[in-house]
């Protein structure tokens, strides 16, 4: 995984069409857009903030947890037609069973929402990093603007 381009979520944005995940790694910064609900739950757990009840992610890391599992990483593998691709890698261990690790085909909004549940880290390919647009500068411009909502923003 050495190869492999570590990210971290740097801001989560409201668009009018949805909400913008914006992913860096210091040097870089990508942009991709989801569903404002994904959104929302992403940044409920960045911000520390608990939902009076377990939303759709929280029900799934609490049934990884339940089984021994846990999420290893995200992968964004693949950026085709301005839609990605991720691979959610997780492992699974407990009393009755050997270790396992699974590779499941996932979109990179609930992967990353599951990733921020179990604290675990958030990669991209070196060639798709390589052929997205840097959008710190775009990022640096859309914070220079009004403040974002309240329960937007990482």
């Amino acid at each position: 995984m050495s190869d492999l381009v570590r990210v971290e979520p740097i801001a989560l944005l409201p668009t009018p069409a949805g909400c913008a995940v914006f992913l860096g790694n210091g040097k870089k910064v990508i942009v991709f857009y989801i569903d404002p609900a994904i959104g929302a739950s992403i940044n409920a757990v960045l911000s520390g903030e608990l939902p009076p009840r377990p939303l759709s992610h929280d029900l799934f890391a609490q049934t990884l947890d339940a089984f021994g599992a846990q999420v290893l990483h995200v992968t964004l593998v693949r950026h085709e037609n301005e839609v990605f691709f991720a691979r959610l890698i997780i492992q699974a261990e407990n009393e009755i069973m050997e270790k396992k690790v699974v590779e499941l085909d996932a979109r990179p909004s609930d992967s990353i929402a599951l990733a921020v549940r179990h604290k675990a880290p958030i990669f991209v390919l070196p060639e798709v990093w390589e052929s997205l647009e840097d959008m710190t500068e775009a990022l640096k411009a859309l914070r220079d603007q009004d403040e974002p909502p309240a329960g937007f923003g990482v």
